[in-house]
């Protein structure tokens, strides 16, 4: 069934509860690659429960499930991220009780055979307080929902990356069961986890969710512009490009002017794959 746009662009979801504790913290830390070194002092903080530390991105995983993105009809066996935005209004806790808002802001119709583009927004509340607490903005692509006659452009402009040579450059290797640990602070889809599953979605094996990459690129602007400082990060926008599979290596290539960094990822064992295009983290002032 084709997506029904004049009922999708108005779906909205307002103050659904959710709530995350250590646990939920530490196991995203692990699921983007943080602790691996166990004698590493600066990652010991984001993964054990002796002044633990949130990262800005456990933003896209602590209200899993918000919104009514099931209301719009795609074929979820072919959905992959399009696009991540996240602006941090105030400094994660490392656990909370919360509120979402959510809303589909647009709705690009690609084409037949071209797919759909949905973007959301969610806004995330501290449930105490009531303050505001994150904004995150994202697209899903879903490869096999195009032409359902919706307006085709109007997408939001790309970050443009600097032309002049790195000024840094980290390379953060990603384990085999990485997908399969990542996993498990919240988004489930087979795509992930099972062969055959995989490879009925045109892929040779599981790949790694985009998210997980997500994090790790914000990991790399940690450990090089932030000392492991999470406080210092404020955004964190990326465009996804390509998949990466579990046990590769990511290469982010970074630019800082003044307190913006733009980045860009590649994978080290397939030379010319672009995985992450775009990027640009904000530095607090």
């Amino acid at each position: 069934m084709p997506i029904d746009y004049e009922k999708a662009i108005k779906l909205r979801a307002e103050g659904q509860e959710f709530s995350y504790g250590d646990r939920e913290t530490m196991l995203y830390a692990l699921g983007i690659g943080l602790g691996g070194d166990p004698m590493n002092q600066k990652e010991l903080p984001f993964v054990y429960e002796n002044g633990l530390r949130a990262m800005p991105t456990l933003a896209t995983v602590i209200a899993w499930g918000a919104g009514r993105t099931g209301e719009i009809g795609i074929n979820y066996m072919m959905v992959v991220h399009g696009e991540q935005k996240l602006v941090v209004h105030k400094p994660l806790p490392d656990s909370a009780a919360i509120l979402a808002d959510w809303a589909v802001t647009h709705i690009l119709d690609k084409g037949p055979g071209k797919g759909a583009v949905i973007y959301s927004d969610t806004v995330i509340r501290d449930k105490k307080t009531g303050e505001k607490l994150v904004t995150l903005t994202g697209s899903t692509f879903a490869r096999a929902d195009g032409g359902f006659g919706g307006p085709s452009s109007g997408g939001p402009a790309p970050h443009d990356v600097p032309t002049r040579a790195p000024d840094a450059e980290l390379a953060l290797a990603t384990m085999p069961n990485q997908a399969l640990i990542y996993r498990l602070s919240g988004d489930r889809n087979p795509l992930h986890a099972d062969p055959a599953l995989a490879k009925a979605a045109g892929f040779d094996r599981p790949i790694l969710h985009g998210l997980c990459t997500y994090g790790i690129t914000c990991r790399a602007v940690l450990q090089t512009y932030c000392d492991y400082d999470p406080t210092k990060i404020v955004g964190h926008d990326v465009r996804f490009s390509s998949p990466v599979f579990p046990g590769e290596t990511i290469v982010t290539r970074m630019w800082k002017d003044g307190n913006v960094v733009s980045f860009e990822a590649s994978v080290k064992e397939r030379p010319g794959v672009t995985v992450i295009k775009n990027g640009k983290t904000t530095l607090a002032s």
